[in-house]
């Protein structure tokens, strides 16, 4: 259990491992899928041409998106180009690093699907029987256009009576399956010394400008999570504060008004008198968050977070940059004597 929750810890830590293994896992079933799908061309001259091209393409399209949508860089990539620029400039560097990130692992279950359809051959045979030249195969030389182009559009159903046992038919498919593979083949092999080149002429240029556009994409990946952490523990906090104190101001009334009383019958207990902010704070680890102890200030926090982001200089003031916010410890109109359980 530990190793497992290391490992969880690991992937949840490194976005870019995440990344991998979700484009691993949707090449995956990529070709899960392609291997279950059960293929029929229309064999309509009308509609091959729409079917063949829609399942080359449109299930690729559909995996790009799926892409787009499991890669949380591509989130924070517009976030990060959308925002305004605040106390903190934009690079354009930046953006371009994560949104070419991006697309590379966005592209591999597409172009997947792509290559698998064109080495199979049978979205290009059912896309382009229509296409095909006559004047190419002897046995047309009989026939009129019109039954041409409806010979033609029957050539990827093999079992059709009009081209059963044609050698026609068999001349036409294995013509467009080879040129089909030929292609698949051809986009193979560029896309492997496209990868190789990059791979290899990388070294060559200086790594600089690249190391740095890594290290502030990383960032602004962490950078959101970190503060989306800080949010949640902020807000369960927060609750656990208002609900303490209203369970204590309710206990407080109900003295008020001499409700609560022991098996004795004495006086009920005079109310306890609330600690001061900085002593429930000291040691707790938490001052930053409780300093920030109203709804006007949480919402004026959020805007400014969002629309001027504070600069990254560490040795800069503490302070938000233009927020307004005050981090003295706030006081408490309620008297209440808050637990030291409140750590949460």
């Amino acid at each position: 259990m530990d190793k497992f929750r290391m490992l969880f810890q690991h992937f949840q830590s490194s976005s870019e491992s995440v990344m991998n293994g979700i484009c691993l896992l949707l090449a995956v079933v990529t070709v899960k899928l392609y291997s279950s799908f059960d293929f029929n061309c229309p064999c309509l001259a009308r509609y091959n041409a729409l079917y063949g091209l829609g399942l080359l393409l449109a299930p690729p399209l559909a995996l790009f998106l799926c892409g787009l949508l499991a890669n949380r860089q591509s989130v924070v990539m517009v976030e990060e180009w959308r925002r305004p620029a605040g106390h903190r400039r934009k690079d354009p560097g930046i953006i371009r690093y994560m949104c070419s990130s991006v697309l590379q692992r966005a592209l591999a279950a597409p172009l997947v699907w792509i290559l698998l359809a064109l080495l199979d051959g049978k979205c290009f045979v059912c896309a382009f029987s229509n296409s095909v030249d006559p004047e190419k195969f002897l046995d047309f030389a009989n026939m009129t256009p019109s039954q041409v182009q409806l010979f033609l559009a029957k050539v990827p159903c093999k079992e059709d009576e009009l081209v059963r046992n044609s050698p026609a038919r068999k001349a036409v498919s294995r013509y467009l399956r080879c040129l089909s593979q030929a292609i698949g083949w051809s986009v193979t092999l560029l896309l492997i010394i496209a990868a190789f080149l990059a791979r290899c002429l990388r070294p060559c240029f200086d790594q600089t400008v690249f190391l740095q556009r890594r290290y502030w994409s990383n960032y602004v990946d962490l950078e959101q999570k970190l503060f989306d952490e800080t949010c949640c523990e902020h807000a369960r906090d927060f609750a656990h504060r208002c609900v303490l104190h209203f369970f204590a101001s309710m206990q407080s009334e109900l003295q008020a008004r001499g409700l609560r009383w022991d098996n004795a019958g004495r006086s009920p207990e005079p109310p306890a008198v609330p600690e001061p902010p900085e002593v429930l704070d000291s040691g707790s680890g938490k001052a930053h968050l409780r300093a920030i102890s109203s709804r006007e200030q949480v919402d004026r926090l959020l805007s400014t977070w969002y629309s001027s982001k504070p600069p990254l200089d560490l040795a800069a003031s503490p302070g938000l940059c233009g927020g307004g916010l005050s981090h003295r410890a706030p006081t408490f109109s309620l008297g209440t004597r808050l637990s030291q359980h409140t750590d949460v």
